[in-house]
């Protein structure tokens, strides 16, 4: 069998933070939820079964949390801060695409989330 693309995929990580312009946002904080795509090549971990051999997914989950609880005024930072330290830390992960949304964002409007995405690689 040829393997043309191989993906990780975190769904729905849900996060609790306090990220945002207003005074208000970094004292009350609010829920985030990230989805994420990682372009990772896993054949050897497919053949071996062992994880050693790929991207832990609860190893990327520690990293992305460690980010999410400094605080930023921008989930534009936030986004590209997560990026790069993916990147940094898991050598086996090619491009990312990354999707990050603030739950009920104060902004006077009728609206579940905003959100910024980002899609990187190496």
């Amino acid at each position: 069998m040829k393997v043309q693309t191989s993906q990780i995929l975190l769904n729905n990580l849900q996060f609790y933070a306090y990220h945002g312009v207003g005074e208000q946002e970094t004292i009350v904080g609010n829920t985030y939820a990230i989805d994420l795509k990682m372009d990772v090549d896993f054949s050897k971990a497919a053949l071996s079964d062992d994880v050693q051999e790929t991207v832990s997914y609860a190893d990327v989950y520690e990293s992305i949390k460690t980010e999410m609880a400094i605080p930023s005024k921008l989930i534009e930072h936030v986004i590209y801060r997560i990026g790069t330290r993916l990147l940094k830390d898991f050598e086996l992960i090619q491009k990312i695409d990354i999707t990050l949304s603030k739950t009920n964002p104060p902004m006077g409007a009728d609206i579940d989330t905003a959100a910024v995405r980002i899609i990187c690689s190496r």
